[in-house]
């Protein structure tokens, strides 16, 4: 028998949340094996602006001072971390794409810019926000890290476990995923990447060492568990001592500027807990996320924590976006205030493919309309 159901609008938003190809590209293995090392993001920062052909030269292993593979490494985290977009360049018998820096990436690795060497813990929490969010055009291109961090449904997990929950969700999400050998080579990075060195033991000839040249072990997410011999590996969870105040509010108004760029307010038990919020991709507890905000709306008359039935909330009163960068810009001496630092607007117009990029990324998307209440299924 044939019956027909309806799903409500609740239902269609939950089902949205969960659906990987929203929040992120089907992106794979990329990094071939090496995770993110000291000084590369500034290196390639450095390269890009200069020739958007840097990473594709036949020299790019001599001007980078790095191997090939490792080439190919740079490119892939300078656009996982949003510091650059790639798109068609200006010759039309073409079709190669070239990297172009954004504006963050100005911001944050010139040498007049906030941290270009990455020396403050509070720049590597930031890039994981950048490496991890999602908004329309400006999707994540870390699948495999989005799942771990904000869909899956456990914190302490086997290399297999993980792999098995990120394969579920590519193939709900993408009409065609990568071999399943791709996915276990991101999940042996997402440990690369995040768990300290000295907790690591065995593993093949080198990886120490690739550990130790990777800034991120230093945040302290993942920790290695389990008894010698049956290797599992755990989400930290506790106070985090070295997240600035600022940091964790500036992804807590980014994550607000995705559904609104007007005045308006957040309940922080959805900033704590929602795929894709802070709370789980700092492993913060909504305390915690509270008593950061309170102390940086102390600063700030159009920030406010508000409590109502029980439930806190931040307001703001403008633009959440643009007082997201108010904050940062503060953790660090006003960048923007540095002599002829440019405007977002000033950079786009040096980099006219960022917006091309970003209108083609738009026009790939598939988002379910906002209007629409009630999709009849047929069972």
């Amino acid at each position: 028998m044939t019956t027909t159901r309806f799903r409500t609008h609740t239902e269609i938003h939950r089902m949205s949340d969960s659906r990987l190809a929203e929040a992120a590209h089907s992106s794979f293995a990329r990094h071939e094996t090496f995770a993110p090392r000291f000084g590369w993001l500034h290196k390639a920062y450095m390269q890009v602006k200069n020739n958007p052909e840097a990473f594709l030269a036949d020299d790019a292993p001599v001007q980078l001072g790095v191997g090939k593979n490792m080439v190919y490494s740079m490119r892939y985290w300078s656009r996982a971390f949003k510091l650059t977009r790639e798109h068609y360049g200006d010759d039309s018998n073409s079709r190669a794409m070239l990297s172009y820096p954004t504006w963050e990436a100005r911001w944050l690795l010139d040498e007049d810019g906030a941290d270009p060497y990455l020396e403050e813990l509070g720049s590597l929490w930031l890039l994981h926000w950048w490496l991890l969010a999602s908004r329309p055009g400006a999707k994540s291109w870390a699948p495999s890290w989005y799942v771990a961090f904000h869909l899956a449904p456990f914190s302490r997990f086997t290399l297999a476990d993980l792999t098995q929950v990120i394969v579920r969700y590519v193939n709900l999400s993408f009409p065609e995923g990568p071999v399943e050998a791709s996915i276990t080579k991101d999940v042996d990075c997402i440990t690369k990447m995040y768990v300290p060195a000295q907790r690591l033991k065995g593993g093949a000839p080198g990886a120490f060492e690739d550990l130790l040249s990777c800034p991120f072990r230093e945040l302290g997410l993942l920790e290695q568990v389990g008894q010698r011999g049956s290797s599992e590996w755990e989400f930290t969870s506790g106070s985090r001592t070295s997240l600035p105040a600022r940091i964790i509010a500036y992804a807590c108004l980014d994550y607000a500027a995705r559904t609104t760029r007007n005045a308006g307010s957040i309940s922080l038990a959805r900033l704590a807990n929602e795929p894709g919020a802070p709370g789980r991709a700092f492993r913060i507890r909504e305390t915690d996320i509270a008593a950061a905000l309170g102390k940086v709306a102390a600063e700030h008359s159009e920030l406010q924590l508000v409590e109502a039935v029980g439930q806190r909330s931040l307001t703001f009163a403008s633009n959440p976006f643009d007082l997201a960068w108010d904050v940062l810009d503060e953790q660090y001496d006003k960048v923007r205030d540095k002599p002829n630092f440019p405007t977002r607007e000033e950079w786009a117009r040096k980099y006219p493919k960022l917006a091309e990029a970003e209108k083609r990324e738009l026009k790939q998307q598939d988002f379910i309309d906002p209007q629409l209440s009630l999709i009849e299924e047929t069972v």
